[in-house]
């Protein structure tokens, strides 16, 4: 069974981010409101250095159902985030798939850091579809 591998997989987002980075810098999000909107309980939506980030509770089955139920959705400007969680409950991203975070929104905004501007790649998982 082929199965990507981590190496791989960073090769193939720093690669895509490279060069979507070279786009990013004009393909910001439409919101520039620097104040975090009303939403409903355990959601985020705010802009973080310009770019807006939402968390919804876990519904389950996004990206083909790869995930378990109770996942949250992750988007950075509108393109969904991978994240996942680790046994001793820290979070990780295809963005920071080194560095652990206590929760979904440090990690978003470590994204938001790391991505420096560049629009967020599209992740699909090895022999799936996004």
């Amino acid at each position: 069974m082929n199965k990507i591998t981590r190496r791989q997989a960073l090769g193939t987002t720093a690669g895509a981010l490279t060069v979507l980075g070279l786009a990013g810098a004009t393909a910001r999000a439409a919101s520039t409101d620097s104040r975090a909107a009303a939403t409903p309980a355990g959601t985020v939506d705010e802009v973080y250095k310009g770019r807006r980030i939402q968390i919804t509770p876990g519904q389950g089955g996004h990206h083909g159902g790869h995930h378990s139920p109770g996942m949250p959705t992750v988007r950075i400007d509108g393109r969904e985030l991978h994240v996942m969680r680790n046994a001793d409950g820290t979070w990780i991203s295809v963005v920071n798939h080194y560095e652990t975070f206590a929760d979904p929104t440090s990690l978003a905004r470590a994204a938001v850091r790391e991505l420096q501007g560049a629009v967020l790649a599209p992740f699909a998982p090895m022999g799936g579809t996004a």
